[in-house]
């Protein structure tokens, strides 16, 4: 089961792959992670999420601060 922390980042990063026109194949090849990575982290039901690591390099991919990946306050 995911943390509420870890489904709003989820869902934060989901928005901005979909926004940006980006398919999961694309963003798990740019993350240089396997391609089923991301369908497996955007599945509730599944325990993969994203690292620190992870997050760092998508707010790089997508060319925002990590903080935009965060909620504002704790969860």
């Amino acid at each position: 089961m995911k943390t509420p922390i870890e489904n709003y980042v989820i869902r934060c990063v989901k928005a901005l792959r979909i926004e940006r026109g980006m398919s999961q194949a694309e963003l798990a090849f740019r993350l240089n992670v396997s391609s089923g990575f991301i369908g497996k982290v955007e599945t509730p039901s599944l325990p993969t999420k994203y690292n620190v690591n992870d997050i760092n390099k998508i707010a790089e991919i997508f060319s925002v601060s990590p903080q935009e990946l965060l909620p504002n306050k704790s969860l």
